[in-house]
């Protein structure tokens, strides 16, 4: 290997062939800019086209390229390949916890069933408007950090709740339906309540900040699931539709 160049070690395993995953090393020439999906490209390109992962945007915005990047979990496309040259091998994984397609792609079905469950769609108050429903600056605000959500799988993959309860909605999908509580526009809270106060919802979450510590998008999921737990519990004292305010 000459000086200067990085190897990547990356996780590979193909379920139909494979009995356990595995490590391969690949050695790439780092040039100024080149992202960890660029590399991973290279070795696609000219040294093992069946090496498998998952992009699309390939600029931060699609969550496809989430990965294990030097034991953290990262975008593949925002992350700098230069910070890891000179110190070792760069181990390249699957989000954690998740079921393995092949080598770096996962399987999302079970993280989107999850969202399915919390309605993440916006229900209209009536009567509809015949252009668009206006909101203040005020009423905006609430929304603006969680409508950036990418729905990567990052906050799900590393949340210890979501390891040990399948039934759990976890981060995102929590996030998801406090996107649309928080939301002057909507029009069943009280659904959205019932979807998420039980067991498998806000009272699993334990704060420990695993999600916010790698969402890529600097998120707070947990700073939902806690505002979601007041309203719930504002709602036991109070009684139904007061959950707006």
């Amino acid at each position: 290997m000459a000086e200067g160049d990085l190897t990547l070690k990356v996780q590979r395993f193909d379920p139909t062939a494979d009995k356990l995953p595995y490590w391969q090393s690949f050695t790439v020439k780092p040039r100024p800019g080149m992202t960890v999906l660029d590399a991973l490209f290279e070795v696609l390109n000219h040294q093992d086209g069946t090496l498998s992962f998952r992009f699309c945007c390939r600029a931060g915005v699609c969550g496809s390229c989430a990965m294990v990047i030097g034991g953290k979990v990262r975008l593949a496309c925002e992350t700098q390949v230069a910070q890891f040259v000179g110190k070792g091998d760069l181990m390249l994984s699957p989000l954690p916890h998740q079921p393995v397609v092949k080598d770096l792609a996962v399987d999302y079905t079970h993280f989107f069933d999850r969202l399915k469950k919390v309605k993440p769609y916006l229900v209209g108050k009536e009567p509809y408007p015949e252009k668009e429903y206006i909101q203040s600056t005020k009423e905006r605000q609430p929304i603006n950090d969680p409508i950036d959500c990418i729905l990567c799988g990052s906050c799900t993959s590393s949340c210890t709740m979501a390891w040990t309860n399948s039934d759990y909605l976890g981060p995102a999908a929590l996030l998801k339906s406090y996107r649309f509580l928080a939301d002057t526009r909507d029009s069943v809270p009280d659904e959205r309540l019932d979807i998420i106060e039980g067991e498998s919802g806000v009272w699993r979450c334990h704060t420990q900040f695993n999600c916010v510590e790698v969402c890529p998008k600097k998120l707070n999921p947990t700073e939902a699931i806690q505002k979601m737990k007041i309203k719930a519990f504002k709602r036991k004292l109070f009684g139904r539709r007061g959950t707006k305010k």
